[in-house]
């Protein structure tokens, strides 16, 4: 394959390399899509080595995402089984509504402001995660990061299809004659109709990933309003069932919280608030490269954050408070509020409708970003869509529903990897701004070179390998050990576990900077290179240059 030559294309100032990252007014994608290069395609220089390269990895040629489409990417995050039940919980923990509200808002502000940390470097360079990860890890250490994400991302991928599929049981149960003769016997723990709803909803997420980031840009664009509708529509009409003057923003049904006693269970809600976006928020490169400038990125973030996430956890606990007076019990899953109601349209919409939010938040935040992960691995042999239909595969052989309602299992398996994420998070925002001062070679991550800036010790920097041992350990120390401990009558420090992402994100940081301080790795760039990107400058010049053949 080779690349057209004579390719007139923009790159701004902070990125003269062969990407050609867009200006909010679109112009340089119009030059990009004159030269015919498709939407998520990366430009390869002759020079890139091809154990490092594959188009999907390479600097994009087009980043065309408004704010529009990042607020779209956060809704299909947010409006899923698990984003209500979780918006649903924290009313449900004994404080006042007031408090509640609070958490919520700090919470996503801090997911907020950190979102933007780590969109910046990958919309900058336009490479996914674990390509701008090469810069810190090295080009080969870059694949420590991106294989632990993507375990993580594989199981909860298996989670989330099982969830949706449990959605489309309801509509086959409801309305083919004879469904309810499939739920015995099982196989692998499933029974017959689980198989068919969790095949149904595997193949059509696999068919929707293979058609490209495009047509999942549509999707996502469409799924995450087409949620609100019908969410707002249930919400009237269990108001109008229950009365407005039976509605309560307080789920608890526990004794009223003293005020001293509320903080610390305010501050647990907030740590809950970043944990549960702890995932999306390393993932968030994966999607911000596509943000036609950074300015459109937070401004995404802004409408798909603080006021969606916001807007969303109130009509979910007005939903969640209504279905006390309308079905005399507390119902914090929406699957089987719908399902209650028990009249055929609304288990169709509803049940059709959350089958399409999960699979919304399962497309954007566990098959896209494994994706990456394991194609960064080895792009010659692993392509993007490959490496997606390898998460998709291991999300069937892990059989998640055999473990997904096992505590223990969920802990001690996820919990280790997910406490990993806190330092991988806390070392890259380092290595970036810190220490790399927002400046990064980009051609130098696709060199094999031990010349190059990015080759470090035979392809790791061994700082940051170091920094995720050493904090990695602490990190999931904090997460497994204190419910260890209290299960054996050692003592009760339970609560610690709450802030494993904050200790692992605060550690990394921290321990990554003082190893940089005391054996430099890191290189200190020019910003006047040509080839350096540098994120502390925005105004972007358009340039005509020659693009070299492709090295495949």
């Amino acid at each position: 394959m080779t690349a057209p030559h004579d390719l007139p294309s923009v790159v701004p100032v902070d990125a003269a390399t062969t990407a050609a990252p867009a200006t909010t007014g679109g112009k340089p994608n119009d030059l990009a899509e004159a030269a015919g290069l498709p939407v998520g395609a990366g430009q390869i220089k002759a020079t890139y080595d091809p154990r490092l390269t594959n188009e999907d990895l390479a600097p994009l040629a087009k980043q065309t995402w408004s704010s529009y489409n990042i607020f779209a990417f956060w809704m299909s995050d947010v409006h899923s089984v698990g984003g209500y039940v979780t918006a649903g919980s924290l009313f449900a923990l004994g404080i006042a509504s007031w408090q509640v509200l609070v958490a919520l808002v700090v919470g996503i502000v801090i997911v907020q402001v950190f979102c933007n940390l780590v969109a910046k470097p990958s919309q900058k360079t336009g490479v996914p995660y674990p390509v701008i990860n090469r810069a810190v890890f090295g080009v080969l250490g870059a694949n420590i990061p991106a294989i632990i994400r993507g375990l993580i991302a594989v199981a909860w991928y298996g989670v989330q299809t099982f969830l949706a599929a449990e959605a489309l049981n309801i509509i086959f149960l409801k309305f083919v004659p004879g469904a309810e003769g499939l739920l015995d016997p099982s196989f692998l723990g499933l029974n017959a109709l689980g198989w068919i709803s969790y095949a149904i909803l595997w193949v059509a997420q696999a068919a929707l990933f293979w058609n490209g980031m495009e047509t999942i840009r549509r999707f996502i664009d469409w799924a995450g309003p087409a949620v609100y509708v019908v969410m707002i529509a249930l919400a009237v009409y269990l108001v109008s069932e229950a009365g407005w003057q039976n509605i309560s923003l307080n789920l608890s049904t526990g004794p009223p919280m003293t005020f001293a006693a509320s903080i610390p269970v305010m501050f647990s809600a907030i740590a809950l608030v970043v944990s549960y976006f702890a995932g999306p928020m390393l993932n968030f490169g994966d999607f911000s490269r596509y943000g036609r400038s950074f300015a459109a990125v937070k401004k995404g973030n802004l409408l798909g954050l603080p006021i969606n996430f916001l807007f969303f956890s109130l009509l979910t606990v007005v939903c969640a408070s209504a279905t006390v007076p309308v079905f005399g019990e507390l119902m914090t899953d929406p699957i089987k509020t719908v399902k209650a109601i028990d009249t055929p349209f609304a288990i169709l919409l509803g049940g059709l409708t959350f089958v399409t939010a999960t699979v919304g938040i399962n497309i954007v935040a566990n098959f896209i970003s494994p994706a990456f992960d394991f194609s960064n691995v080895s792009p010659q042999r692993i392509s993007w869509r490959t490496g997606g239909m390898i998460a998709a595969v291991g999300s069937v052989l892990l059989t998640p529903w055999n473990w997904y309602n096992n505590d223990e299992a969920i802990h001690y398996t996820l919990g280790v990897l997910g406490a990993l994420i806190g330092p991988l998070f806390g070392i890259l925002i380092a290595g970036y701004y810190v220490i790399g001062r927002q400046r990064v070679h980009v051609d130098d991550m696709f060199t094999m070179a031990p010349t190059g800036r990015y080759w470090y010790t035979r392809g790791y920097n061994r700082n940051a390998v170091a920094t995720v041992i050493g904090s990695g350990l602490v990190a999931v120390a904090t997460a497994v050990l204190p419910k260890l401990a209290a299960s054996l009558d050692l003592f009760d420090v339970t609560w610690i576990a709450s802030y494993s992402w904050f200790i692992g994100c605060g550690l990394g940081f921290a321990m990554f900077v003082f190893l940089e301080r005391r054996n430099p790795q890191i290189p200190t760039l020019d910003a006047s290179d040509p080839h350096v990107s540098d994120g502390t400058r925005n105004e972007p010049v358009v340039v005509s240059h020659h693009a070299e053949p492709t090295g495949s």
